[in-house]
């Protein structure tokens, strides 16, 4: 069974210096019917103004990750991280007991375009903590490993049962990925157009899976999607 998000479809908000679009209800937009999708709960696609950003703020017992699309993203927490991410680099966020961090675009004239994905974790109460990874050289035509539960692979480990891939994908190509039974996949397209198992899937459209064995990825142009396989 395949359920598809459209992207006009999302909830947004925007100020002068944001604009974000909300695949599950977040902040002040609520719809009972997007309130997440098994151990999912955030995608969250923002554009923010150059010199603009989140202030200082506190998040606990989630599993929170950004992947920087272009421009650049500075990072700074209470457990003494800095560090300023850019394009295809993640940073991931074990939010834990409590953790407190500030997400501000540095550049002075370019605006940072940005996915914010929150996950449940498997556990409360869990040691905060940060991690940077590179996927600027992710492979074409190929799956990339983002997170995953051993941290293998050159994935940010993640504390649930879920793993996350970068697909990047040329024009006319196809890519196939095995689910195992009793699992689950979302794939939420990033860049272009394609299908997943013959549904068509438009730029900022994503899709839930539940009962298919077989997923079948093909991209129309040129397209990056994220893969989430999810218990």
């Amino acid at each position: 069974m395949i359920t598809i998000r459209k992207s006009n479809e999302r909830g947004s908000h925007q100020e002068s210096w944001l604009d974000t679009k909300y695949s599950f209800s977040f902040h002040n937009y609520h719809d009972p019917e997007h309130m997440g999708f098994r151990a999912l709960r955030v995608i969250n696609q923002d554009r923010v103004a150059a010199g603009r950003g989140f202030g200082l703020h506190p998040h606990q017992d989630m599993e929170i990750f950004t992947l920087v699309l272009s421009g650049a993203l500075e990072h700074r927490d209470n457990l003494g991280n800095r560090e300023v991410i850019g394009p295809y680099q993640l940073q991931k966020i074990t939010a834990g007991t409590g953790v407190r961090h500030s997400e501000v675009n540095p550049s002075n004239s370019e605006e940072v375009h940005l996915l914010q994905i929150w996950i449940l974790p498997d556990r409360e109460g869990l040691e905060p903590g940060y991690v940077m990874k590179d996927f600027s050289g992710a492979a074409q035509n190929a799956l990339t490993p983002l997170l995953n539960p051993e941290g293998s692979n050159g994935a940010a480990r993640l504390h649930q049962d879920a793993s996350v891939f970068l697909g990047r994908l040329d024009a006319g190509t196809t890519l196939d990925y095995a689910l195992k039974s009793g699992r689950h996949a979302w794939v939420q397209v990033i860049l272009g157009r394609g299908e997943v198992n013959g549904t068509k899937l438009n730029e900022g459209d994503g899709a839930a899976l539940s009962n298919e064995s077989q997923l079948r990825l093909a991209a129309e142009n040129d397209a990056e999607l994220l893969l989430f396989d999810l218990s």
